[in-house]
């Protein structure tokens, strides 16, 4: 299963059509660390991970792990960790993945940038949770809750997510 991402805010699979949120800075072939932008390409889905104090796990046939209150993303280029999951606190820039928003409520790490990761093309980008108002994320694919839980439960284990250039169709 392809999940096909448009500049225009759709994500689309199997039939079906879902909003979601896209980088603040665009789609960009040439991702960089900190430009907000969603990396084109095609992608595999890594895992899934989710705050066990707000939700239990979601039927999925990715692997499945527990945020907890210590887990972080490394988003720093200089540093050996770069685009990995990290226990917190770090010595390097990382994001928390223990949010007081729900947007990191479940994550889904995309696999962009990270086999191996290479400094400064950017890190940390998942499929996660639209604010209400679908506001731009930093470079992530943001859905509705019940869109990516209907998702989680349609994807296989070979599902990759394909983000198109602006004015190309996925």
């Amino acid at each position: 299963m392809i999940l096909k991402v448009d500049s225009s805010g759709w994500l689309e699979t199997d039939g079906r059509r879902f909003r979601c949120a896209l980088g603040k800075g665009g789609i960009k072939a040439d991702k960089r660390e900190g430009d907000g932008a969603t990396p084109t390409g095609s992608f595999k889905l890594r895992k899934l991970l989710y705050r066990p104090d707000r939700m239990h796990a979601p039927h999925c046939v990715l692997p499945i792990a527990e945020i907890a209150e210590d887990d972080g993303w490394c988003d720093d280029p200089g540093h050996p960790d770069y685009n990995l999951p990290v226990k917190l606190p770090h010595p390097a820039s990382c994001e928390r993945l223990w949010r007081e928003d729900a947007v990191y409520d479940l994550v889904v790490p995309v696999g962009y940038n990270d086999d191996p990761p290479v400094a400064g093309l950017g890190s940390a980008i998942f499929l996660h949770l639209a604010r209400p108002d679908y506001q731009p994320t930093e470079g992530c694919v943001a859905l509705a809750l019940p869109d990516l839980l209907t998702l989680l439960t349609m994807i296989s284990a070979d599902t990759r997510i394909e983000v198109a250039a602006p004015g190309n169709s996925a």
